[in-house]
């Protein structure tokens, strides 16, 4: 399916939301979620509804068993990014926040659904789990109060991961340091939580531009920041799953330590007034 599916994300994406074959004629979007595991992000396409302002997304995985990875996914985050097109032919991406319905909703949502697509009684009847419908509320940046939870969140987030990297390298300074299950755990745990954390900061940061338009070449260059320790990261990555020694780890975390600290220094100092002044 994952080839099928790039398929399908590409042709979104060149034709503003627009898709044949199967899907011709479809409400769709994609759901971009993060992996709950390896912290990469995951889009897929999936059919969707309007439902006043929040978006429902149906958990169907064709009938199969098990739920979608994505769901999944954003059982751990509920921090999403959606792309839908647009009536001028483009594709408008988004930040939005899952939340899986419950109860007596769910249950109005899923048999609307029904109605609307006998396809998904096929899948329910196929499957002895409760299809679940995801309501995708879209991020509001407009309310101060937003702005500072933000904020707050992101300096919660540096000093996470400067606390995870610290372990990491206090791990490779040990007398006689060897790639046990300890220091692995770090150096994976770390790997996930940057590519989580910049994942989501990539989601809001065409809201943080319409909103703070003298954000823009800040935001501009904390982006291209973000592929550089993208690139830093995947080449750790390798180094470990190549059973590479402590010794042969240190150069690729010292750089990525340094750029780390340069990005949050730049990245607090620029965001933070604008987002909460007066903290």
């Amino acid at each position: 399916m994952s080839g099928f599916n790039q398929q399908v994300i590409d042709e979104f994406r060149a034709h503003g939301g627009r898709v044949g074959g199967m899907f011709d004629g479809a409400s769709l979007l994609l759901l971009t979620t993060t992996g709950a595991r390896s912290g990469r992000a995951h889009t897929t396409p999936a059919v969707f509804v309007r439902d006043g302002a929040r978006l429902l997304v149906y958990a169907s995985n064709g009938g199969g068993p098990h739920h979608p990875a994505w769901f999944h996914n954003l059982r751990a985050d509920a921090h999403v990014t959606v792309e839908l097109g647009t009536p001028e032919g483009t594709v408008e991406r988004f930040a939005a926040t899952a939340v899986v319905t419950e109860g007596e909703e769910r249950e109005r949502l899923f048999a609307e659904q029904c109605e609307r697509d006998p396809a998904f009684a096929a899948y329910q009847a196929g499957t002895d789990r409760p299809i679940p419908v995801v309501a995708l509320h879209r991020t509001d940046l407009t309310d101060p109060a937003r702005h500072r939870a933000i904020a707050a969140h992101l300096v919660k987030v540096h000093e996470e991961l400067r606390t995870e990297l610290a372990a990491l390298r206090a791990g490779l300074d040990s007398p006689a340091p060897t790639l046990g299950p300890q220091l692995t755990r770090h150096c994976l745990t770390l790997c996930g939580a940057l590519h989580a954390h910049h994942h989501n900061e990539d989601s809001v940061f065409d809201l943080l531009q319409r909103q703070f338009p003298h954000l823009a070449d800040p935001l501009d260059r904390i982006r291209r920041e973000h592929h550089v320790v993208a690139r830093t990261v995947g080449e750790l990555e390798v180094l470990l799953s190549s059973g590479a020694t402590p010794a042969a780890l240190r150069p690729e975390i010292d750089r990525l330590a340094d750029h780390l600290e340069e990005h949050f220094a730049y990245e607090e100092s620029r965001l933070l007034p604008a987002l909460a002044p007066d903290a």
